[in-house]
């Protein structure tokens, strides 16, 4: 079965919005199912870093799946979050 990356950002989202699991509880739950077998989740590598920088840096899922991507590919990133200082990436001046 594939999984989105926008699926699990979604069950990210509604964990802590609407059950409020903290970053660290929601790494640890989904860390298991994104690796399971018979589970294929889009962009596996880069899904596994952004759970353990989200729970690490206390920053949102999205954020640190788009620097575990960033920096996969070697790539800046155009953004004024500041949240992307914290995990490290490489910013790219605007």
């Amino acid at each position: 079965m594939l999984v989105p990356v926008v699926v699990i950002a979604e069950v990210v989202w509604v964990l802590a919005s609407r059950y409020g699991y903290s970053r660290g509880e929601i790494a640890i739950a989904l860390q298991p199912f994104v690796s399971a077998d018979g589970i294929r989740v889009e962009g596996d590598e880069a899904v596994s870093e952004a759970l353990a920088l989200m729970s690490e840096k206390n920053v949102d899922f999205v954020d640190a799946y788009l620097a575990a991507v960033a920096a996969k590919r070697r790539e800046p990133i155009a953004t004024f979050d500041s949240d992307f200082k914290r995990l490290g990436a490489q910013v790219l001046a605007i």
